[in-house]
């Protein structure tokens, strides 16, 4: 034994342990819950709902300001929930790693916890280990890793003894074996190079650690409509107060003008709707096998105008299989090829069963080499059996695979012992070591180099499978040529399509060889010839690491995309999680994947971003609805209030009033509006451009229109019964409060749609709407029926007569709406022509 490989001694280990620390990924420090707390109270409408609660308790309004506390409160603890993503993948990632090591230390075994191991240790490898440090290859007996999780490389990667420093790609390292990767095969010895955050799982933690912007689209564009109505809300009391100074106003009375304006400036139900309809949307997606693990997620989906998704398993199926077979015969030889490469397998395959799949392939389980279970399952499906290869020609002796041979051999001979047939040979390996083996390789080789090369071009896996006789491996005839690879889902080639349907573009980040990359990209429809080469570079990443996937992402996001990452494996989750949506491939994700995304597709079914991506688009149109809907009525609120300071009245509506219109009758109608059913060509057209503000010119001139045309119905209403009727001011404050209320209430069937009428987009397709008008309509007059709630209002009697009149009032402004509609689309039928 080298001394080399005896390993450290006891000593030594102990001493690197104390210098250079344990083995394991470094934690972040998790953020004090009294700042996630704080954290949730910096939106702009959050402050202003705050504002509105000291106000409203300072002036001894108690009632508005618990409830407002509560929609506050609401929010704040769904963000606080939403805040330790980071901090769970980060444990997940840990979790991957090895608990325990064999170790060689002075030339004896033993087995350690994984962090105690330290730089110079000697590793001792077996099928089924998972790698507790990176580090050099020592020995290697066909030892073979499993990195997919790490690399994106669906193929278990030879290992090899290597000496010296080693340079290039991760997946070309083949003198490495790398942290929380699993040993698929053979034995060996490798000597610890790095431990810890040093490690290359290490650098992908860093990258898991990194702050980045999680605010979503639609909370950038809140944001900015809460700094908006902010300021509104501080010039329009100020113009309250001026004029009440000018008229002489007492404090008392212009602190509760403050307090009404605030009020009615505040859409205080905002809130609440966006979160329940992003939570009805994540239910509605649930359904679908899609699970979102933040809310705000949903809305975002619907603003992606890239996806980026890594290759393996998510647009393959992750299992390798024939795709192609080649024999100098044709056809007719395909089983003597596939017999010969099944008598050289080592793996074994399990009983057939056909299971689901988008691929309908067999899903025969088995254990073994990756590539041998392929050709496995392929000599299956022509009838040849392994075992009955092994009853009939059973092994007489077998040379593994090794990176030095390049090839495995086995001789088998007859079961019947009269049988006087000598030994047979089969042969499988790299085509250029059998080709040089063959016994007429200057008429075969170049054919058989050129059928191979061709095979590789399309992104195969070539091997060749020969037969012969004795233990030289000399003078052999060739069976023929095995291309194998990942095949692409068919549901992935469908999702590519329809995402390029509705304006949105697919980008494969892959870990794999760019000519395999760009071969799969070419089955799935992403690119084809005659896509520019420019265009490829960008549609197609080939050779990357996680570092590479998240500068990718990065750099989408700076140019202004909107991003959705989906992948499986460790290498995905920094990306995954630098994506504006992180989705995981469920089935075959790793928990530390899953921990960093923000969606995840239960199937694996790429398919289901579109099925996301259209549930994104409505909330995003639906809460576009609401959000017009609410501030229409808020600013009509604002100026009627107005307008009654400037003309020397008493306010036609009190503080009170206010709230329930905002908590209570308006509300209702916009959580019937954030689920109306969606247009059938949402889908159909492309993303809307990120920058797009959520209120544009369009929606700011219908709430501004909306807003003078109810002020119109409901000062007018109060001003006539104060100052032209004379009747009392209790009375005239309740006409009007009934006439804003069921004007609010009767024009939401308007804010359906921006364009059509309502016969137009279906009266009965949103009977949830008519059913909580027509709720709070009953509550409305119900507020006049109890003594309790009319003396708690500040309510007068109003006869069933006056009700009436009321009510029919109160369809002016959505009879309004609707015909400028109709004027609309005479106007567009007119330039039409």
């Amino acid at each position: 034994m080298t001394p080399a490989n005896r390993g450290l001694a006891p000593d030594e280990a102990a001493a690197r342990l104390t210098r250079d620390g344990p083995n394991e990924l470094r934690q972040r420090p998790p953020t004090p819950a009294w700042r996630v707390v704080v954290r949730q109270f910096e939106s702009p409408l959050v402050l202003i709902l705050l504002a509105a609660v000291v106000i409203s308790a300072a002036v001894g309004d108690l009632t508005d300001a618990v409830a407002i506390t509560v929609i506050v409160a609401l929010n704040a603890i769904i963000g606080f929930a939403q805040e330790r993503r980071a901090e769970r993948a980060m444990a997940a990632l840990r979790a991957m790693t090895a608990p325990r090591a064999t170790l060689r230390r002075g030339g004896e075994l033993l087995a350690v916890p994984a962090r105690e191991v330290v730089v110079g240790d000697v590793l001792v490898l077996q099928a089924g280990d998972v790698v507790a440090a990176d580090a050099r290859v020592l020995t290697s007996n066909a030892l073979a890793t499993n990195e997919a999780a790490l690399t994106g490389e669906s193929l278990p990667v030879a290992k090899q003894r290597r000496e010296g420093p080693e340079a290039g790609d991760l997946a070309e390292r083949r003198g490495s074996v790398f942290m929380g990767t699993a040993i698929a095969g053979g034995t060996g010895e490798a000597v610890v190079e790095a431990i810890g955050m040093a490690t290359e799982l290490g650098q992908i933690a860093e990258l898991l650690v990194e702050d980045s912007d999680d605010s979503t689209p639609l909370q950038r564009r809140l944001a900015t409509v809460s700094r908006m109505l902010l300021v509104v809300c501080v010039v329009l009391v100020a113009c309250v107060a001026g004029l009440g100074a000018l008229r002489g106003m007492g404090w008392e009375e212009l602190l509760m003008a403050s307090v009404s304006m605030a009020v009615a400036a505040v859409p205080e139900g905002l809130l609440a709707i966006i979160t329940i309809a992003l939570a009805l949307g994540m239910q509605r997606m649930a359904a679908r096998q899609v699970l979102v693990r933040r809310l705000a997620a949903v809305e975002t989906l619907g603003s992606v105008t890239v996806i980026c998704t890594d290759k393996t398993g998510t647009l393959t199926t992750g299992i390798m299989s024939v795709r192609e077979l080649w024999t100098p015969e044709g056809e007719a030889s395909e089983h003597a090829l596939l017999y010969g490469a099944a008598a050289c397998c080592d793996a074994e395959l399990g009983a057939a069963s056909s299971g689901p799949g988008d691929d309908e392939a067999e899903t025969e389980a088995g254990t073994g080499d990756t590539t041998e279970l392929a050709i496995l399952r392929a000599a299956r499906a022509r009838g040849i059996e392994q075992a009955e290869i092994d009853r009939e020609r059973p092994r007489l002796a077998e040379a593994p695979f090794s990176p030095e041979r390049r090839r495995m051999s086995v001789t088998r001979g007859s079961a019947d012992p009269a049988s006087s047939s000598a030994p047979t040979l089969w042969i499988k390996g790299a085509v250029e070591v059998i080709a040089e083996r063959l016994h007429d390789r200057e008429r075969a080789a170049p054919e058989l180099l050129a059928r191979a090369e061709d095979m590789a071009a399309r992104g195969l896996r070539v091997l060749a499978v020969a037969i012969g006789e004795g233990e030289d491996e000399q003078e052999l005839e060739l069976l023929g040529l095995i291309g194998l690879a990942d095949p692409p889902r068919e549901l992935a080639r469908q999702a590519i399509a329809g995402a390029r349907a509705a304006g949105v573009r697919t980008v494969m980040i892959t870990g794999d060889h760019p000519v395999t990359a760009a071969a799969i990209a070419r089955e799935l429809g992403l690119i084809d010839a005659s896509t520019p080469a420019e265009d490829r570079e960008g549609l197609v990443r080939a050779r990357t690491t996680a570092a590479h996937k998240t500068e990718i992402v990065k750099e989408l996001r700076e140019a202004g995309e909107v991003v959705a990452m989906t992948g499986d494996g460790v290498n995905d989750a920094p990306a995954i999680r630098a994506a504006d949506v992180g989705l995981a491939m469920g089935k075959t994700a790793t928990e530390v994947t899953r921990e960093a995304s923000d969606i995840v597709l239960t199937d694996d079914d790429l398919s289901k971003v579109l099925d996301a991506i259209r549930e994104g688009r409505v909330i995003y149109q639906n809460i576009k609805k609401a959000v017009v809907y609410l501030l229409s009525g808020n600013f009509s609120e604002l100026v009627i209030m107005l307008v009654a300071a400037a003309m020397g009245m008493p306010f036609p509506l009190l503080p009170l009033h206010l709230l329930w219109i905002n908590l209570v009758t308006e509300p209702l109608p916009g959580l019937a509006l954030v689920v109306d059913p969606p247009d059938d060509d949402v889908l159909r057209s492309p993303p809307r451009d990120p920058d797009e503000p959520l209120l544009g010119g369009r929606e700011w001139s219908i709430i501004v229109a909306t807003a003078l045309v109810q002020t119109v119905v409901g000062f007018g209403v109060y001003y006539w019964a104060l100052e032209l009727d004379g009747r009392p001011l209790v009375e005239a404050r309740s006409l009007a409060f009934t006439t804003v209320v069921c004007s609010e209430l009767l024009r939401s069937f308007a804010f359906r749609s921006p364009r059509r009428l309502l016969w137009q987009i279906g009266a009965l397709r949103n009977l949830g709407l008519a059913a909580v008008v027509g709720v709070s309509l009953v509550l409305q007059l119900a507020l006049f029926q109890l003594p309790l709630t009319r003396e708690l209002f500040g309510l007068g009697v109003l006869s069933w007569a006056e009700i009436g009149v009321v009510v029919a009032i109160s369809f002016i402004p959505v009879s309004v709406l609707e015909l400028s509609k109709v004027v609309a689309q005479v106007i567009r039928w007119a330039r039409a022509r």
